[in-house]
C-alpha cells in the first residue's frame, strides 16, 4: 500500500487527485493538503471582477467532493518538507508521511517586486478569486465615475493571456453599460509585441490581437517595464517624466525613465503618452 500526498488543490492539484484515484490501486491512500477549503475556478476570475459572476459561484467546497471520491483532505498549510524522511509538517501541528509527493501549489505572487503593485498597493488584480472579488467592488465604483483605465501584465508574468481577456471583458462590460466612450483604455505589457503571449506568438496572434484591439479602440504600449505604481495627486507634473495613470482612483504607473522612452512603443493613435491619467488593473 502506498500513500500519495498532493500539495495544493487548484487547477493542477484537484485534477491530479482525481486521476490518481482512478489510476492508483484500491488499497493506496491519496491525501490532498491545501491551505484553502475551496477549489476556486481561476479562469472565471475576470467575470467576477466585472460583476458577471459572484465569487461564491466559482468556488466549490473541497472536503465533501474528495470524500465522495475516497480522497482524504487536510485543510492546513504546509510549513515544512523533509524529503529525506518523506514527511510534511503542517500549520496545525500534524506531520504527514508519504511514499509519493506531488507538488501542485501554483505560483507565488510577487507584487512586492514592483513598488505599489497589487491589491495591497494601488492596482487591482485578478490573480486569485479573492483579488477578483476586491476588484469587483472597485469596478462597481469605477463605472459610477468612469475615466481612463490601464490594464496589462507586468514583467515576469508567467501568463499574458488573462490580461488580454480581461481588457476585452472590460471593454464588453463598458459597452453594455453604454459608457465605453467615457473610458480611454491602454494595454501595458512587457511583451515585445502584441500577441507575443510569452510564447513568441502562436500562429498569427500578433495580427489577430492587434486587429481586435484596434477594433475595440484599446491603445497599447509594449516592451514596457513597470517601475512603480503610486497614488496620483491632481496637478502632479510627473507625467513629464513618463508617468501613466492617475486621476480618478488617484493611481499612477511609472513605466519608463523619460518621455523619449514612451515614443519608442507603438500605440494606434498616440494615446498613452506622458501625463495620461488612468486607473490600473493588473491581469497577469
Amino acid at each position: 500500500m502506498a500513500h500519495i500526498v498532493i500539495m495544493g488543490a487548484g487547477l493542477g492539484g484537484v485534477p491530479m487527485a482525481f486521476e490518481m484515484r482512478n489510476k492508483a490501486r484500491r488499497e493506496d491512500t491519496i491525501t490532498v493538503v491545501c491551505d484553502q477549503p475551496t477549489f476556486n475556478f481561476t479562469p472565471s476570475n475576470p467575470w467576477v471582477a466585472v460583476d458577471w459572476r459572484q465569487a461564491d459561484q466559482i468556488k466549490v467546497e473541497l472536503a465533501p467532493v474528495f470524500k465522495r471520491k475516497k480522497i482524504e483532505f487536510v485543510h492546513a498549510r504546509v510549513e515544512g518538507l523533509d524529503p529525506k524522511n518523506n514527511t510534511l509538517t503542517l500549520s496545525d501541528g500534524q506531520t504527514i508521511s508519504y511514499d509519493y509527493l506531488v507538488i501542485a501549489t501554483g505560483p507565488e505572487l510577487a507584487f512586492d517586486e514592483v513598488e505599489g503593485l497589487g491589491p495591497d498597493g494601488y492596482t487591482v488584480s485578478i490573480c486569485t478569486t479573492d483579488h477578483a472579488d476586491n476588484a469587483r467592488k472597485k469596478w462597481l465604483d469605477f463605472v459610477e465615475d468612469p475615466g481612463p483605465i490601464i490594464v496589462g501584465a507586468a514583467q515576469g508574468a508567467s501568463c499574458y493571456g488573462p490580461a488580454y481577456e480581461f481588457a476585452m471583458i472590460m471593454d464588453t462590460d463598458l459597452r453594455k453599460r453604454k459608457i465605453r466612450d467615457k473610458v480611454p483604455m491602454t494595454y501595458v505589457t512587457a511583451e515585445p509585441y502584441i500577441g507575443h503571449l510569452g510564447l513568441n506568438g502562436v500562429g498569427d496572434t500578433k495580427g489577430m490581437l492587434e486587429s481586435e484591439m484596434r477594433n475595440r479602440h484599446i491603445n497599447w504600449i509594449t516592451n514596457a517595464r513597470i517601475k512603480k505604481s503610486q497614488r496620483w495627486h491632481d496637478g502632479d507634473r510627473r507625467g513629464e517624466r513618463g508617468w501613466l495613470g492617475g486621476g480618478h482612483p488617484r493611481t499612477a504607473l511609472q513605466t519608463f525613465d523619460d518621455v523619449a522612452g514612451l515614443s519608442r512603443h507603438q500605440t494606434p493613435d498616440g494615446a498613452g503618452r506622458s501625463g495620461q491619467s488612468a486607473r490600473l488593473c493588473h491581469g497577469g
